[in-house]
């Protein structure tokens, strides 16, 4: 099989039979719309009660978003197994031995998957965007002010980066169980504590998340989340450096390396 186009397909085929990355894929779409849904509700209802300086600062894009961070951990075991499951189950020599060349086999996967997760991301974002706002009520705001329109894509854009990142560090540490054991607790646990101590803030904003997280924000500062030394898309770009670099190192891994 040396088409492209023939390595496409099959890469589709396999994640399209595959159950376990189909329902992650629908879980990240379902729990973050969900749990979004479910916080626009409690900020809409808790406004009032809100410290003045959180008031002024309440952005209800971004709040449209707040299930982004369960989300995202449905979009990360979805780029794990897309490239892990192919170690574990022990298919990666049939599938280069299908597809010798191995950097077609690498991105051709990781085309496929980053496309399917692309697709995926912009319909979770719309649908928790407008599901969002008509909670929100008087407190909502339209998809065509300033800005809007950029953060509801980019919270699309996040959800795919996040998946290729990940399929990066499983093909660096070519096991699914060790890519889950780190990716999990840094982006759920350690990323959020670091970014909310401000002795460890201004390393945090540059971590892969909480950089690219920006691109959802409408309002700079929303939900003290501070205001770091970059843009949304600055943000986004420092997000796409650390996804380019885990990106590389799996291709070297897996040029360097036996099956």
């Amino acid at each position: 099989m040396s088409s492209f186009s023939a390595v496409l397909t099959s890469e589709w085929t396999k994640i399209r039979t595959v159950a376990s990355t189909t329902w992650t894929l629908a879980s990240a779409l379902v729990v973050t719309v969900g749990v979004s849904a479910a916080l626009c509700a409690f900020f809409n209802a808790s406004f009032k009660n809100m410290p003045a300086e959180q008031q002024a600062t309440f952005d209800p894009t971004l709040a449209s978003f707040a299930g982004m961070s369960l989300g995202q951990l449905a979009m990360i075991v979805f780029g794990v197994l897309v490239v892990g499951t192919e170690y574990s189950s022990g298919m990666i020599r049939t599938s280069l031995a299908a597809v010798p060349n191995r950097a077609s086999f690498l991105f051709g996967k990781l085309l496929v998957a980053t496309g399917l997760a692309l697709a995926v991301g912009l319909a979770t974002s719309f649908l928790s965007f407008f599901l969002g706002q008509a909670i929100l009520g008087d407190r909502s705001i339209g998809i065509g002010e300033d800005n809007v329109l950029r953060a509801v894509i980019g919270a699309g854009l996040y959800m795919a980066m996040i998946a290729l990142f990940s399929m990066g560090v499983a093909a660096i540490l070519r096991s699914s169980m060790l890519a889950l054991g780190i990716l999990m607790p840094f982006f759920f646990l350690v990323s959020n504590i670091l970014g909310a101590v401000s002795a460890t803030r201004k390393v945090a904003q540059y971590f892969p998340d909480q950089a690219g997280s920006k691109i959802m924000q409408v309002v700079p500062g929303a939900m003290d989340s501070g205001t770091p030394p970059y843009g949304p898309w600055g943000g986004f770009g420092i997000m796409a450096l650390w996804t380019l670099a885990v990106v590389l190192g799996g291709y070297l891994v897996l040029k360097k390396r036996d099956a």
